[in-house]
């Protein structure tokens, strides 16, 4: 039988090279032009919610974190097909994610970590030895003064990490981001309240070592500011959550 020539620009009558778009008006579960996802809008917005930010707290979106709940096992099928473990703290009424790591997997990151600053980390184990105390002492939440703060960060520096003034910035700045994040809240000027993020962000374990490193450190080095640049790679504070940037 004769071979013949196929033409690869001729269209193929029997199977459609592509599906044919459903117009809004005939699919009503469509929330826009093409949608293919089947989350309800609100339940995506909890999705999106999650991978915005670092944190998802119950006493500051109660209508997020209820649906959150009421939808979990589907938020958390969608964040694990981006290779992303989500996190779920029903006691402290805190949701985060998580990069999964595998050795066994080929795993794309998608989520960086960012090592918090010296200053940062100095004002970290501050709050969580604050909130620690207090909350062991039954006060119901544990605050702070950004002067209580300064006066004893500001010890842990030492004459070479610039003047008095560019110090006091750098504990401001750490503070200042730490708001941001959601860790303390500012609710008067100057004034903050320690919110229980900062048990995740700082766990006791590690609160523990960074403690003792300054406990070491101070009578026989002199020079407290020196502990958390020799800290090793296992108890460095980090943020996790933002978006890795792939590198060229």
């Amino acid at each position: 039988m004769p071979m013949t020539d196929i033409d690869p620009s001729a269209p193929d009558t029997d199977t459609p090279a592509f599906i044919s778009p459903v117009a809004m008006e005939n699919d009503p579960d469509a929330l826009f032009a093409g949608d293919r996802g089947i989350l309800d809008a609100d339940v995506r917005r909890v999705l999106v919610r999650i991978l915005q930010r670092r944190f998802l707290v119950a006493e500051n979106s109660p209508a997020e974190w209820k649906l959150l709940l009421e939808h979990q096992q589907m938020i958390e099928s969608r964040l694990n097909d981006l290779f992303v473990r989500l996190v779920v703290d029903h006691a402290r009424g805190v949701a985060y994610k998580e990069q999964v790591r595998s050795d066994d997997v080929d795993v794309p990151i998608l989520l960086k970590d960012e090592a918090y600053s010296r200053a940062e980390t100095l004002v970290l184990v501050y709050l969580r030895t604050v909130f620690q105390r207090e909350t062991t002492a039954g006060t119901a939440s544990a605050r702070v003064d950004v002067e209580e703060v300064e006066q004893t960060v500001l010890t842990y520096f030492s004459e070479t990490d610039g003047t008095r003034a560019s110090q006091q910035r750098a504990v401001r700045t750490a503070i200042a981001r730490l708001d941001r994040e959601g860790i303390i809240e500012e609710e008067s000027e100057g004034r903050y309240r320690i919110g229980p993020l900062i048990e995740i962000v700082l766990s006791a374990e590690v609160l523990r070592e960074l403690q003792r490193w300054l406990e070491e450190q101070i009578p026989d080095a002199g020079t407290p500011a020196a502990v958390l640049d020799e800290a090793d790679a296992d108890t460095e504070v980090v943020a996790s959550g933002e978006f890795e940037e792939e590198s060229a």
